[in-house]
């Protein structure tokens, strides 16, 4: 991959790849199986039990949207699920191993002010050992291919938002646990973000996403939290 001095008008795509429109060359393979299984898991809060005894099982392509009000407790059950907080009582397991098989978006982005996106991404991927390559397309899908080189301090929230999940895109993990992926994203960047998940799952990948906003990607089962 060709590494562009920062301009104001720099691209991260190489000129076989469309702008905008291309993701990763992975999301051409099928991930070996994966599944999340919750068996008889309880978990409180302080006094309040957010979930009594859930059980599910989520196997290749599979979404799952988990609702609720402000503060029901759907960021926890996330972190419940990503291996962050032990249940009360009950199990979690994941194949791979959670440590291999889950990408994580919280509520923060995750990016240092004087960091531009591609850097961010850079250092994401050679932290977690996932193949470089993937960085530009992943940019690109989110269209952030003319915004590459520019400090986070000069992006939108949108846009920020945007390379959080380019992020998760190029992690090329087969679960992908999303907090609020929607939040700040305008229509452009909501139908991109549906893109992404259809060609993930596609793949064999799995989504679980907590969220307040109606996202409708097809035959995602719903879960309400606090209902």
């Amino acid at each position: 991959m060709a590494m562009l001095a920062p301009t104001s008008h720099s691209r991260c795509l190489d000129p076989t790849l469309t702008p905008g429109d291309t993701l990763p060359p992975m999301t051409e393979t099928v991930f070996p199986p994966a599944s999340l299984t919750l068996d008889a898991v309880t978990v409180t809060r302080g006094a309040k039990t957010l979930v009594r005894d859930l059980s599910l099982a989520l196997g290749p392509g599979a979404a799952l949207l988990l609702t609720g009000a402000n503060g029901a407790g759907k960021t926890t059950l996330l972190r419940v699920m990503a291996g962050l907080y032990a249940p009360d009582s009950g199990t979690v397991s994941m194949t791979p191993e959670a440590h291999r098989a889950a990408a994580w978006l919280g509520h923060a982005d995750g990016l240092k002010p004087g960091e531009s996106p591609r850097e961010s991404l850079a250092f994401h991927l050679a932290l977690i050992g996932a193949d470089p390559s993937g960085a530009t397309p992943a940019l690109a899908a989110m269209k952030l291919d003319a915004l590459c080189d520019r400090p986070a301090q000069r992006l939108s929230r949108g846009q920020k938002r945007r390379a959080a999940l380019a992020r998760v895109i190029a992690s090329n993990r087969p679960l992908w646990l999303l907090d609020e992926p929607a939040g700040p994203l305008d229509s452009d960047g909501r139908a991109r973000l549906a893109d992404a998940v259809a060609a993930h799952r596609a793949r064999g990948g799995i989504v679980v996403a907590a969220t307040h906003q109606t996202l409708d990607w097809p035959d995602a089962r719903s879960l309400g939290i606090g209902a």
